[in-house]
């Protein structure tokens, strides 16, 4: 499982989500340099990492590579989510805080996405993950994270 990502590696991995295009390091470093001041051995480290680590798949273009996302930045939420809570002592009083800090609008999604796997969760064993509902399969992910599914 990954592990969580930086300020630096997340600038990096919004851009290759919203780009939603293989794209190089110097396409990456022009536009952080519109925020920071970065150098381009800096990024080129970290696309290099996020490559290490299975965020990034790349792919020889003339003298550069060109990245892009292996996951959408739903399945990254989840994972980062799962990590989290994985690590915990106790996962009952660590959801119980994590929904202490959620807004109205976050709370609602997480009901929303109960009712989207509710039926699944009485058959399943404790431990096991459930299985998604035929309205989870992904058929409800934003239009950015579905464009990106369908081209892998």
């Amino acid at each position: 499982m990954p592990r969580q990502l930086g300020d630096l590696e997340d600038a990096v991995m919004t851009r290759v989500w919203q780009w939603n295009r293989p794209v190089t390091v110097r396409e990456v470093l022009e536009d952080l340099q519109q925020e920071r001041s970065i150098a381009y051995t800096t990024v080129m480290t970290v696309m290099d990492n996020l490559h290490q680590k299975g965020w990034v798949r790349r792919e020889v273009d003339g003298r550069a590579y060109r990245y892009t996302a292996v996951s959408t930045r739903a399945a990254y939420s989840a994972a980062l989510m799962n990590e989290a809570w994985s690590r915990s002592d106790n996962p009952a009083a660590a959801l119980v805080a994590f929904f202490g800090m959620m807004s109205a609008e976050q709370r609602e999604a997480l009901q929303d996405a109960v009712r989207m796997v509710s039926p699944n969760l009485a058959e399943t064993a404790p431990g096991e993950p459930a299985e998604p509902t035929a309205g989870a399969t992904g058929d409800d992910v934003p239009a950015d994270d579905a464009t990106q599914e369908s081209e892998r």
